[in-house]
């Protein structure tokens, strides 16, 4: 189809960060990780197979072999079991589930909380959290690096958003007296969990006693007695110390660059500023709450346009404390037959979970083979759309949709082909698009003189 197909109208706000959150290249389409232990050989003897290749340090399945399915999982409307002791449950979906997500940077979770529930204190060691609540009130918080140590806390309901930065102590609180829900997701294919306590009083074989009386300032009558309690609660499925290491070894492992402190909350007015990583950012000392918070992913999106549906983004421009830490958040909303019209993100992966309604969704790959992988997604089930392929949603049902999608940027960018190729100021040279869709200029002519709008 060649180049201008895909030419213009790519969003550049904050393409000039000398730190800018994106992920490195799996060098083709995508990667999907192979599992079978007969694929995880030298080398030599890899060579000599044929459904599989070395990508960016790890096995990865021949992409013509590729299945929807690799990029599918089914069942993230199902609430979890939250008769613990700390009243929680998450429903991770990362690479051991979605082996399509390999080398792309992103992952997706579900937090159901018990009344009064807790998602304990807690830290992803490779990713950054940006979380929606779909039902309930939490109160939430991260804790800032020495030497500042600083609570940033929040109470959240229905449709409000908030971010915990990359590697942070952080929390969530049930305080009503109902259920509560939430999806997140995490800028990582695989961002790993530690929970505080359990990893400090419950490691095997134990930290010294001496190590802990000193480091918490108490006497080892009070250590052995947090031991004691942790050990005890080792057995909840939800606390075991499960930093989850699978492709960690990856030579290019999906993690976007740091941000050389705890956050850089992006700032319009430099006289008040740092300039870190190539941005003005917020002293930190200054930032609150409200720089990490976006109100009102609850509320439908006007979906009264010639496509049918409506995107509400969730990025930096809305949330300044997204800056440098590669992840947002998207609502999409679909009338009745719907659609989200082919599409390419420049600059992020995207993970997709169906609150509600029947999607026909695919993306297409790349040159020369442009194969449509498709799926039909119910609620909850869960789609992964690769960086930069052309990729739609339809609404085949006659009731509204909704989706909420996770990205692998804090600004992934959107070109809407149609849009950008009959749509663009100025208009690309007749001459051109009759040769590279092969039509005559006539066709041309009336597809440039549609109205195009984004949705």
């Amino acid at each position: 189809m060649g180049a201008p197909f895909l030419i213009v109208t790519i969003f550049l706000t904050l393409a000039s960060s000398l730190a800018f959150a994106s992920d490195p290249s799996p060098l083709q389409d995508f990667c999907v990780a192979v599992n079978d232990p007969k694929r995880t050989c030298s080398l030599s003897i890899l060579s000599s197979l044929h459904n599989f290749f070395f990508v960016n340090g790890k096995f990865c399945q021949d992409p013509k072999l590729a299945t929807a399915d690799d990029f599918f999982f089914k069942g993230l409307n199902i609430a979890g079991n939250t008769s613990n002791k700390v009243g929680s449950n998450v429903t991770q979906v990362n690479v051991a589930q979605i082996a399509g997500l390999n080398t792309l940077g992103i992952s997706l979770v579900r937090i159901d909380y018990a009344p009064y529930g807790l998602n304990p204190p807690h830290t992803h060691p490779r990713a950054t959290e940006i979380l929606t609540v779909l039902e309930g009130t939490l109160y939430v918080g991260f804790v800032t690096s020495n030497p500042d140590n600083r609570l940033i806390t929040k109470v959240l309901n229905k449709g409000d958003v908030f971010v915990f930065p990359i590697g942070l102590i952080h929390f969530q609180f049930n305080t009503g007296d109902t259920n509560a829900v939430v999806i997140a997701s995490l800028s990582s294919q695989n961002p790993g969990v530690i929970t505080i306590a359990n990893a400090v009083f419950g490691s095997k074989p134990p930290i010294s006693n001496d190590v802990l009386a000193k480091a918490f300032q108490v006497d080892k009558k009070g250590v052995i007695e947090l031991e004691r309690i942790s050990k005890k609660k080792m057995g909840a499925q939800f606390l075991v110390v499960t930093v989850f290491l699978a492709l960690a070894s990856s030579l290019a492992f999906a993690s976007d660059p740091s941000p050389l402190q705890d956050f850089c909350v992006a700032i319009d007015d430099p006289k008040d500023a740092l300039f870190v990583n190539g941005k003005f950012c917020k002293n930190p000392k200054l930032a609150t709450a409200d720089d990490f918070f976006f109100k009102g992913l609850n509320v439908a999106g006007n979906t009264s346009n010639k496509v049918g549906s409506n995107v509400t983004a969730v990025n930096v421009a809305q949330i300044p404390g997204l800056n440098t830490l590669g992840v947002s958040l998207v609502r999409i909303d679909y009338a009745p037959y719907g659609l989200n019209p082919p599409h390419t993100h420049p600059r992020a992966t995207e993970i997709l979970t169906v609150l509600e309604g029947t999607l026909y969704v695919g993306f297409v790959t790349s040159n020369p083979e442009n194969r449509l992988i498709t799926k039909v997604l119910n609620k909850g089930d869960v789609f992964v759309f690769p960086i930069g392929l052309i990729h739609f949603q339809f609404n085949k049902g006659h009731t509204n949709a909704v989706a909420i999608a996770g990205l692998s940027s804090q600004n992934p960018g959107v070109i809407t082909i149609a849009n950008a190729v009959f749509g663009s100021k100025p208009s690309i040279s007749d001459d051109v698009l009759t040769k590279a869709f092969q039509v005559d200029k006539n066709v041309i002519d009336y597809l440039q003189a549609q109205f195009w709008v984004n949705n």
